[in-house]
């Protein structure tokens, strides 16, 4: 029935915007009629103004000006409103395709075996920001055409939005002045919250590319550069595939490094606010059943016997726990992560089931469960924030593909891909000041070098020029060892002679992939992971 529901309500929503592309097709036959009578205007104008005094002539072409320029003016208006006509047609002939497929459910033969409405949206705006975004391998601009395309596109699958909704209670004001409450419908309450924040920090991301417009501080070098080109600043982890970053000499100004650290703070914020969304959109989803048949009978087996007693001891620390277990590749991560989601699951049912003798039943005290429960949801949260990129978990698989309320799936959607996008902006930020700190700190250790060129026979003056040089080592030391809290965890405490081995093995604990990366396709997400 909710099927037939959301069906009911795209198609209605797919009819009315066909409708207000139809009044502009109106408008744009109401001018090409208006072009066939303008030639016959103009002649009989100019006719009239052949019949009149040379006096009369001279005055209109030092007034009114040459005729023929008024044409051409027309013209132009005339032809830019057959452009516009053509591009409503072509969007509309795309808007028909895009709504034909989700009213299929992305089953093109018509049989009646494609998916819910609500995974074909979410997969649609999936496919849309993959298309549009990719790799967003440089810090600059969209182009005008993907911007044109992203806001078109996402306001035509989000206009089923507009006819979810809840009925609420409200008063209306009768002629004898009297009030009797009624039922008004209105726009769910979490969807007329959630997508005007997402379309705020969906702007703020667009406004934070379009502040790199201008900037000449940073350059890209070609991907077929040599390796003398590149010099310091080449990569050594394993994307090879993204573009070097080059900076000054001198490395950059402190205005850029400014800019670019103030606008790592912006997106850091976006990031974490998409993050609290899409996490409690996936809260509210229900766990698909079959999710659950396919979890073990107890935490133990689901966690296995280190990581069990690990979490099960009387003195519990969630940051010392994660140091013991091996992160160092997102296999492993996503491993655990599974583990421990599988593990609260297990602990929740089993917490709120009373016969003992089922499958689900209690070996462990209710209290004892429910502290292993809250120490799990810990390590979990910090593993979530601490590694952003990571693919989905099984349990988040399950639950998108299951799901069948086409508000969520838009709200999870939607901010799914912002929070890609923000992170693969900060990890393009983190490569320009990377970058920025290997020219910065090479001129430092050069410096330091250079043997002392004067040398004076004062004690004092010896002994001022030894505090200065410890000095200058302490300054130079404090800014090695300065740690980027989120991108640059452990790149800045490298040596810049250390050999690429060691590189590549520190790299693998913090190199995330984005989302477009783990994409690895435009299906389902049970097919894309």
């Amino acid at each position: 029935m909710q099927q037939i529901q959301s069906t009911i309500s795209t198609t209605l929503k797919m009819v009315g915007a066909v409708e207000k592309e139809q009044d502009s097709l109106k408008i744009g036959r109401f001018f090409k009629n208006f072009r066939a009578k303008v030639p016959k205007a103009v002649r009989r104008t100019k006719s009239m103004s052949g019949d009149k005094g040379g006096g009369e002539e001279g005055e209109d072409e030092g007034g009114a000006g040459d005729p023929s320029d008024h044409d051409e003016a027309l013209e132009n208006f005339i032809a830019a409103c057959e452009a516009r006509e053509k591009q409503l047609l072509h969007d509309m002939e795309q808007m028909k395709e895009k709504f034909a497929k989700l009213l299929l459910g992305e089953d093109m033969s018509g049989g009646g075996k494609g998916v819910s409405s609500a995974l074909a949206l979410s997969n649609a705006i999936t496919n849309l920001a993959a298309s549009v975004f990719g790799e967003q391998s440089r810090l600059e601009p969209m182009t005008a055409e993907r911007k044109s395309r992203w806001r078109k596109e996402i306001d035509w699958l989000f206009s089923v939005s507009d006819c979810i909704v809840e009925f609420v209670p409200s008063q209306q004001k009768n002629k004898d002045g009297s009030n009797m409450e009624i039922m008004i419908t209105k726009q769910r309450a979490d969807l007329l919250m959630n997508i005007p924040a997402l379309r705020t920090l969906d702007a703020m991301l667009l406004a934070c590319l379009d502040s790199f417009k201008d900037q000449t501080e940073f350059y890209y070098l070609s991907k077929d550069a040599s390796n003398e080109e590149k010099g310091n600043a080449r990569r050594l982890d394993d994307k090879w595939w993204l573009p070097t970053v080059k900076v000054p000499e001198n490395g950059l100004s402190d205005a850029a490094r400014k800019n670019l650290q103030s606008q790592k703070e912006s997106v850091t914020q976006v990031l974490k606010l998409a993050m609290s969304i899409n996490a409690q959109v996936l809260s509210e989803m229900e766990i698909p059943e079959n999710y659950i048949e396919s979890l073990p009978k107890n935490g133990r087996a689901s966690l296995g016997e280190s990581i069990y007693r690990s979490i099960t001891v009387d003195f519990f620390d969630p940051n010392q726990f994660l140091s013991a277990m091996d992160l160092s590749s997102e296999h492993q991560i996503l491993d655990l992560k599974d583990r421990i989601e599988a593990s609260i699951v297990i602990w929740k049912r089993k917490m709120v089931q009373k016969d003992g003798k089922s499958a689900w039943g209690s070996a462990v005290s209710y209290e004892k469960r429910e502290l292993f429960e809250e120490r799990a949801e810990t390590v979990l949260h910090i593993i979530k924030h601490q590694y952003p990129g990571i693919p989905q978990s099984a349990l988040d698989i399950s639950k998108i593909q299951y799901n069948r309320d086409v508000g969520q799936a838009l709200l999870e959607s939607y901010s799914r891909i912002l929070e890609s996008l923000a992170f693969t902006i900060l990890s393009r930020i983190g490569d320009v000041l990377y970058a920025d700190s290997v020219v910065r700190n090479l001129n430092q250790s050069t410096t330091k070098s250079q043997p002392n060129s004067t040398n004076t026979g004062s004690g004092n003056e010896a002994e001022k020029g030894n505090l200065m040089t410890l000095s200058d080592l302490l300054t130079w030391s404090a800014e090695q060892l300065e740690i980027d809290e989120e991108v640059l965890d452990c790149k800045e405490e490298m040596s810049i002679e250390m050999d690429e081995k060691q590189m590549q093995n520190l790299n693998s604990v913090t190199v995330k992939k984005t989302y477009v990366e783990s994409l690895g396709g435009v299906g389902s997400p049970k097919e894309r992971h």
